[in-house]
């Protein structure tokens, strides 16, 4: 009798992970391209009138904020940490509304050029996909971490093109456990959206190949990770400062139109900023890896590294819906843009940028979220012969996270004020 329950149990799971993982498949790849056509057209038009750059994110989070009001009547989204919350409280159960709620805010906040990107949203919108699948009263009752854990495998894997991220990712972000449970739910759902991004959407983040790298190069490497490290703790300080800071001005549109207004016009001046600036990158590594550059190439990569994670706290503080992922890959792919093309300005050091590039994404973001395996696998798979940097990049996250944990013990996923509250609490 114990042998069938437990049978029927697991046919529930595996049933539960075929559905949560084809639903979240559809649900990353559908908001993955629909934000990038309209972020892509919107950005293009508006770069012809470059002032509309200032007003642009206004319209994106006041959108926003009349969507939160009268869509979904005033309830608020709180990031990764509503998932943190249904996980570590069994009561408490992650709505089906909180899908379409990401979706679209996620969605709004991107095109009209908040300093974020979508990862978050889906993760959490997947989420909320695998906790409606779970019932209370299905055989799947004990199973409402796997099938969260599935849904938001599935996302990492279709945004990215990585089941091996996507794995990592719920495994050391989202579930902090290994169970055999977890990894046959995640494995099924990741399998569904691996095999559709195979067939429908091989694109890779960067255009890019990677060939070699040089042994001679490692010095440098490690003082880029250690870099990263320091500058992910200066992201998440400034995440925490600024939403403590809008989360005390009782004013709903000074709130909004004030962090909204500082991101425009850093992207006024700073266009790559704009959205997830996935697009900057490209451009910044399509210049020239090996041809001396001048001085204004370097004080722009340097602008970014610092108002990258600036711009991405204020859309966050002004109500937009994102987190630390793309600002986390985009800064560091600056960073080690800037230490590659700065030694090889002033020391005759032949770094290959991309390589640089690649290894600052990979170590910011794992120092950012605390998740070195994750950012390993994630930065292979956004580049062509990624897997070419697998040791350096190894060695790089587990380096960058270090650091950051060494001066900096938690991450926005993590901190907590001393009431006790997420940071993610605070909107």
């Amino acid at each position: 009798m114990k042998k069938e329950i437990i049978k029927k149990s697991y046919y529930g799971l595996v049933t539960g992970a075929i559905i949560v993982g084809a639903t979240a498949t559809i649900l990353g790849y559908s908001l993955k391209k629909t934000t990038e056509i309209f972020e892509e057209h919107i950005f293009e038009k508006l770069n012809s009138f470059p002032l509309l750059f200032i007003i642009a994110p206004s319209v994106g989070i006041t959108l926003i904020y009349f969507t939160r009001k009268y869509l979904f009547k005033g309830k608020k989204n709180k990031g990764i940490a509503e998932i943190f919350h249904t996980l570590n409280n069994r009561k408490d159960e992650l709505p089906f509304y909180k899908v379409p709620s990401h979706y679209i805010n996620g969605f709004l906040t991107v095109i009209f050029g908040g300093s974020t990107g979508i990862e978050v949203s889906t993760v959490v919108a997947t989420a909320a996909l695998g906790a409606s699948v779970h019932k209370k009263d299905t055989v799947a009752n004990s199973y409402k971490t796997e099938l969260i854990c599935a849904g938001v495998a599935a996302g990492i894997t279709t945004l990215f093109g990585s089941p091996i991220a996507g794995i990592l990712f719920s495994i050391e972000v989202i579930s902090r456990k290994v169970t055999k449970s977890v990894l046959l739910s995640c494995g099924i759902s990741v399998l569904i959206a691996w095999t559709f991004v195979h067939f429908f959407d091989n694109e890779i983040l960067f255009e890019y190949h990677v060939s070699l790298w040089n042994t001679r190069a490692i010095p440098f490497m490690i003082l880029l990770s250690v870099l990263a490290g320091v500058t992910a703790v200066y992201f998440t300080k400034c995440v925490i400062f600024i939403k403590k800071v809008f989360s005390k001005i009782s004013n709903n549109f000074i709130r909004v139109n004030l962090g909204a207004v500082l991101v425009g016009i850093s992207i006024f001046f700073f266009p790559a900023l704009y959205g997830d600036s996935y697009h900057g990158i490209n451009e910044l590594l399509a210049s020239n890896y090996y041809t001396p550059l001048p001085i204004g190439f370097l004080l722009s990569l340097f602008c970014i590294i610092i108002f990258k994670p600036l711009a991405a706290s204020l859309t966050l503080g002004a109500g937009g819906d994102g987190g630390v992922f793309a600002p986390s890959i985009v800064t560091g792919a600056a960073l080690g843009t800037f230490v590659a093309t700065f030694c090889n300005q002033y020391f005759q050091t032949d770094l290959i940028v991309l390589n640089f590039a690649l290894l600052g994404a990979g170590a910011m973001l794992s120092a950012a979220i605390h998740a070195p395996l994750t950012s390993l696998f994630l930065t292979c798979a956004i580049v062509g012969g990624g897997y070419n940097l697998f040791i350096p990049v190894l060695f790089g996250v587990f380096i960058a996270k270090y650091v950051a944990k060494f001066l900096c013990h938690y991450t926005v996923y993590t901190y907590k004020r001393k009431d006790n509250k997420f940071l993610f609490d605070i909107k």
